[in-house]
């Protein structure tokens, strides 16, 4: 981002993860607990980017190994002959949905736990920081209709 930009700016999606990454703005004069509150959304963008590109990749990888092993137990190549990748019907593929979310559901229970309590410790800080901007501004404005 521009060096004069005060804002958050969102880049393209990764390609590992498929989520947005964002550069949080670092205003200059930031107290303590705004940069508890950005650290806090940069530590969830962190761990949501590692989950998601260890779970995709995982993905990736066990679905082309359900297909590769369906396509040989049909005695069919992985790509016919005329080059094209063969593929298995939506059936087919809904048992390996099916068996991969099932193998896989601790593990999401566990990152949506993570992730609600993260959300609520910023929901949390945002609060915080909303009620000391709203005081600053009430001194500001008692202090200049004073004079």
């Amino acid at each position: 981002p521009p060096a004069h930009s005060r804002n958050d700016w969102i880049g393209p999606p990764d390609k590992h993860s498929n989520l947005r990454p964002v550069i949080f703005y670092v205003p200059p004069e930031e107290s303590p607990l705004e940069r508890r509150l950005r650290e806090a959304r940069q530590e969830a963008q962190a761990c949501n980017q590692r989950f998601w590109a260890r779970q995709n990749c995982a993905f990736h990888q066990e679905k082309e190994e359900f297909i590769y092993s369906r396509l040989k137990a049909k005695g069919l190549e992985v790509r016919d002959e005329t080059g094209q990748k063969a593929t298995l019907n939506a059936e087919e593929m809904a048992d390996f949905y099916k068996d991969f979310l099932s193998k896989n559901f601790r593990k999401h229970m566990q990152y949506n736990r993570d992730w609600y309590k993260r959300n609520f410790t910023i929901t949390f800080l945002m609060g915080q920081v909303a009620l000391a901007r709203a005081l600053r501004w009430l001194r500001w404005k008692k202090k200049n209709v004073g004079n």
